[in-house]
């Protein structure tokens, strides 16, 4: 086997691994004996689990947003939710191990990223072009950039909870997050106030 295919065979073994059991429940030793080879390979390869962790977020982050990012062709709103939508589900249902290290707990020392900073990420893709929606609309565009946030983290926390029960179908599950998105959108005040008052301390 060649450096390459050695590499990514680790990342290959170890993605299965943080995915099943979470950062701090993996050790190198198990990792190694997964692939076959000493400790030393996998420090040879990453340094330490940590280094191997952040090569595997890092590519699974590139994948996803390139995923996102790549379906973001339409012009109107609605069609650019239904592709963002289905483009997170998309990745969920194909990378399904790649998805759960992204939404597990990072270890403490992690400075690669996490899922909240690859969720801002595709919220500001989202944000421009909800700015433009926006002031066609005569609403503040300075909002655009909250409303993006909602939508997406919508979007994740549904897929979240999509990848373990499975049902119903994905395309099902986008319509239904894009039918609450988008018929709360609708009806969207310009200038929105809270009708209840906080109880009294």
């Amino acid at each position: 086997m060649s450096g390459r295919e050695r590499r990514e065979q680790l990342v290959d073994v170890a993605r299965k691994l943080f995915a099943e059991k979470g950062f701090e429940a993996v050790t190198i030793e198990e990792i190694a004996a997964k692939a076959s080879v000493s400790k030393p390979v996998v420090y040879e390869h990453f340094g330490s689990k940590d280094g191997l962790y952040a090569v595997i977020v890092d590519r699974e982050m590139n994948i996803l947003l390139g995923m996102v990012s790549d379906s973001l062709t339409a012009d109107n709103p609605r069609a650019l939710l239904e592709q963002a939508g289905r483009a997170l589900f998309d990745y969920i249902e194909e990378r399904s191990d790649g998805f759960r290290v992204l939404v597990r707990d990072s270890p403490v020392a992690q400075n690669t990223g996490n899922f909240a900073s690859l969720l801002r990420d595709v919220a500001s893709q989202v944000e421009e072009r909800l700015a433009k929606e926006f002031d066609r609309k005569g609403f503040p565009s300075k909002f655009a950039p909250m409303y993006a946030n909602m939508l997406v983290g919508m979007v994740a926390l549904t897929g979240q909870w999509w990848l373990d029960v499975r049902k119903p179908k994905k395309d099902e599950v986008v319509a239904h997050v894009v039918n609450l998105a988008w018929n709360g959108i609708v009806g969207l005040e310009k200038k929105p106030v809270l009708v209840t008052e906080r109880p009294k301390t």
